[in-house]
């Protein structure tokens, strides 16, 4: 139910859009339009996959671009870099 929340509420305040589009389709390494544990982990070496699996809202193994965002916006909150719009 949280993450269906989160889901839900990023893509209707449009976090997902654009900012991070690029950013996607590079960690995207074999452009199947999901990102998977490992190609996480290229840029999150330290992301577990119960921590991944936290940001995959229908539960298919990969994230799509709105659980993207919202995992790369739940790891800037933890580095303290994130700034809300």
């Amino acid at each position: 139910m949280r993450k269906t929340l989160l889901i839900t509420a990023a893509a209707a305040l449009g976090l997902a859009g654009g900012a991070l589009a690029a950013e996607f389709s590079e960690v995207d390494a074999d452009a199947d339009g999901l990102v998977s544990l490992e190609e996480a982990q290229e840029i999150m070496p330290s992301i577990t996959q119960d921590e991944f699996s936290t940001y995959d809202g229908d539960a298919d193994g990969a994230l799509n671009e709105d659980e993207f965002a919202i995992m790369e916006e739940g790891h800037a909150e933890e580095q303290g870099r994130y700034e809300p719009n």
